[in-house]
């Protein structure tokens, strides 16, 4: 019976530094889906912001971060990202994490959409998430158990306590992993969309069993689009890293008009949910649109990945035009959570962009997500070493009878097809309607709560994860009647600030779905 005193569910940035401030103190065995250079933090181009220039501060970064977030943000949790942030960045460069420096040996700080000043750090150019998980798993080699190929597929719960989770390892065969504490740091849910910059195996599984699992969801409506991916015969291709825009690229259309003049004081460098439904507006229309670069210096050495990226796809740097379109991007929703990353349910924590402690508000400030990864990752770690144990197998896994109806799942096309239709970068109520009686034909369908997931293959288990996931986006996008931030209702186009304040609380499936009311509770 394997046992942890701490199971990580993910190996991302959020993942990684918790393990980091933790396995001096605790046995830590962090299981991935994939291989451990699967995340979005390795794919992450953008930097890391961070008020470290003398001329900044955190209460500059706490306004932009807030006004990005249309200030549905938890303003202790803007303050704890911010400062907290700040002092790990320090402790990473003192523990030799290496930033880009000019010739002088000065840190180079970019600017991106929505910053009112340049405050991002980069390492590799545009390569710094995959620069900082190389450095955490040099520091945590040999020192954490670290297993490949090896999906969570259900939360081990007994009474409101987690004790651990099944899962299917690399051969296909079902175990039961035990921790005193277990953490989902599994991300977003981006293969909900076909147009994505997220790796392809993040398919809503965190978000999904914690949910199964009784615990309380927040502000799910909230999804972010990034406004520029590489745009190829209809399919977006890979990201194009907002810090283009911040040296100098612009946003035209294929007659070469600025399609951002005018939108907003920012222009090019608006916050994105803005950027994004100025181009969406802009393709809805019939027309093509390009990121100007023509004018970024040393674009090549400035920018390595998306220059291999647009080789690989054939797109010529010289002649200055990249075609983008919008992706999904982040979610500012997911698991509730406190500072400490605890979750409604005990001995189960959230991380990274699988928990919403309300940092981004209802949209995410552009590069604030590794930075939420390292400030959060240290307050985790403290509660969880200093919080007792209660014992490996609390809630040790009985086996039950499971029903035996066979799952009727669509697939995840039709999945991706729905979403994007109906739940993307604008909404409305009857299109909303539409895709959740569409999700609900799935869900309503007899024990789909109770499906024994051990009998799924991993497709069929992708597939119900997505589903569930799918269901309560859907559904949380329909019960919020205004527009702000990412979400965007154009039958509800302003924001209402006397009926919507505070997050929008989904709450426990077994005080809703399982009395048949399938609604979100507001708070």
């Amino acid at each position: 019976m394997p046992q942890s005193d701490i199971l990580i569910i993910g190996s991302g940035l959020a993942a990684l530094a918790i393990a980091y401030h933790t396995h001096m103190h605790k046995n830590v065995t962090i299981i991935t889906k994939k291989s451990l250079k699967d995340s979005n933090s390795v794919m992450a181009q953008g930097g890391i912001a961070v008020p470290i220039s003398s001329e900044d501060s955190w209460k500059a970064h706490y306004k932009d971060t807030m006004e990005a977030g249309c200030f549905h943000n938890s303003s202790k949790a803007v303050e704890h990202l911010i400062k907290e942030g700040l002092c790990e960045v320090k402790a990473l460069i003192e523990a030799g994490m290496n930033f880009d420096r000019d010739e002088r040996g000065r840190v180079l700080l970019g600017k991106e959409g929505a910053h009112g000043c340049n405050r991002i750090l980069h390492a590799g150019g545009d390569a710094t998430g995959k620069k900082l998980i190389e450095f955490f798993l040099k520091k945590l080699k040999e020192k954490v158990s670290f297993i490949e190929d090896e999906t969570a597929v259900e939360l081990i719960v007994d009474r409101g306590y987690c004790s651990g989770a099944t899962v299917r390892d690399r051969d296909g065969n079902m175990k039961y992993r035990y921790a005193e504490a277990t953490i989902i740091a599994t991300g977003g849910f981006g293969s909900l969309y076909s147009q994505t910059s997220n790796c392809p195996s993040l398919t809503g599984d965190g978000l999904a069993m914690a949910y199964k699992a009784g615990a309380e969801l927040a502000d799910l409506e909230f999804v972010q689009f990034h406004p520029t991916m590489l745009y190829i015969n209809g399919e977006t291709k890979g990201l194009i890293s907002e810090a283009v825009r911040g040296e100098g690229a612009f946003l035209v259309d294929e007659n070469g008009r600025r399609i951002m003049e005018g939108v907003h004081p920012f222009q090019d460098l608006a916050p994105r949910d803005v950027v994004s439904r100025a181009i969406f507006q802009q393709m809805e229309s019939g027309k093509s649109i390009f990121l100007n670069i023509s004018t970024v210096k040393n674009f090549r050495e400035r920018f390595p990945t998306i220059t291999n990226l647009c080789e690989q796809h054939s797109i010529s740097l010289e002649k200055g035009l990249l075609p983008v379109a919008p992706g999904m991007h982040f979610a500012m929703g997911g698991i509730s959570t406190d500072l400490n990353g605890r979750t409604s349910v005990a001995a189960l924590y959230a991380a990274g962009e699988a928990a919403c402690t309300g940092v981004h508000g209802a949209n995410r400030l552009a590069s604030n997500s590794l930075l939420e990864g390292l400030a959060f990752a240290r307050s985790i770690a403290n509660h969880i070493v200093k919080t007792p144990g209660q014992g490996y197998c609390r809630a040790v896994k009985k086996e039950q009878k499971l029903p035996i109806d066979t799952p009727q799942l669509p697939s995840q096309k039709e999945i991706q097809e729905m979403m994007a239709r109906y739940v993307g970068i604008q909404r409305n109520e009857a299109g909303l309607l539409k895709a959740v009686g569409w999700f609900q034909g799935y869900t309503n369908q007899k024990n789909f709560w109770r499906f024994n997931v051990k009998e799924f293959t991993s497709e069929q288990t992708a597939v119900y994860h997505m589903l569930i996931s799918g269901y309560l986006v859907s559904r949380s996008a329909l019960q919020r009647t205004e527009s702000r931030g990412a979400h965007f209702r154009t039958d509800f186009p302003f924001a209402d600030e006397e009926a919507w304040r505070g997050k929008q609380i989904i709450q426990s499936i077994n005080s809703l779905d399982q009395q048949g009311l399938g609604r979100a509770g507001v708070l």
